[in-house]
């Protein structure tokens, strides 16, 4: 999806009684409402267009809970709402925890401490769509015919129509491959992609395609050249004969290690 100002996400309150359950149902909201059966504070299926999303989601937010009776606040289990800002595409966290106590975070994307995962081609992964998409890295590959691998690279890159068509493509063959000395390895490509807009799918599979098996290495960093909602941010990694797909952690509390998702 492209970037849009929005929110999503719940935060469950718990049953609380008649008397209060009423008086939330009550309270006036253009992103908030209460959903009494569940018990959750959810965000409006008709979100607002004008005006400053975040300082008003959070009042609204705040307000809703100060109709909580104090006897009750320690029994709310809590939830997350996720904020997409007017400005600078930013991702916001409205976390109430368990008890009530409420915390706001800005995203801050960090590869460095997330887990890639395998890529499994045609399965369902979240990513800005392609004809926006801006690919910037470099790998390395064996191919049997490095010659031909080379420009059957480039001729994909220069064939795509997407919506910004710029950027560059850059492979280079080189004859005899590192394990082999030219002696029925094929040969080496190397390939580097600056600010350009293809589909990164179409590109992973033709490399995956083209590389003698358990050559391929390097990573390619999939952004936008549209405004970007930051769980879509990622980048393929190609280490220890697999393909990878790996997101950063978008918060501190997320872990070491952490296999990051869309909220994580």
């Amino acid at each position: 999806m492209f970037y849009d100002v929005g929110c999503y996400g719940q935060v469950a309150l718990g049953h609380l009684g008649a008397e209060t359950e009423r008086r939330l149902s009550a309270v006036p909201g253009d992103w908030l409402e209460f959903d009494a059966p569940a018990g959750n504070i959810v965000v409006r299926h008709i979100q607002p267009t004008a005006g400053p999303c975040l300082p008003t989601i959070a009042g609204e937010l705040v307000r809703m809970l100060s109709e909580v009776p104090e006897a009750s606040q320690a029994a709310i289990p809590g939830g997350d709402l996720f904020v997409h800002t007017e400005v600078g595409a930013r991702l916001v966290r409205l976390r109430v925890e368990a008890g009530g106590a409420v915390k706001i975070e800005w995203a801050h994307p960090d590869y460095a401490r997330s887990r890639p995962r395998v890529y499994a081609p045609g399965a369902p992964l979240e990513m800005v769509e392609p004809q926006v998409q801006r690919l910037n890295g470099k790998v390395a590959l064996e191919a049997a015919d490095p010659t031909g691998a080379s420009r059957e690279l480039q001729a994909l890159a220069d064939g795509y129509e997407g919506l910004y068509p710029e950027g560059d493509l850059l492979a280079t063959a080189t004859r005899g491959g590192a394990g082999g000395g030219g002696g029925g390895r094929g040969g080496q490509v190397a390939v580097e992609v600056r600010d350009l807009n293809l589909d990164a799918r179409l590109l992973v599979e033709r490399l995956q395609a083209l590389a003698i098996p358990g050559t391929l290495t390097g990573q390619i960093e999939v952004s936008s050249f549209a405004a970007i909602v930051p769980e879509q941010q990622l980048r393929f990694v190609f280490d220890d004969g697999q393909t990878w797909v790996q997101r950063p952690v978008l918060w501190q509390d997320a872990g070491e290690g952490a296999t990051a998702s869309a909220g994580t």
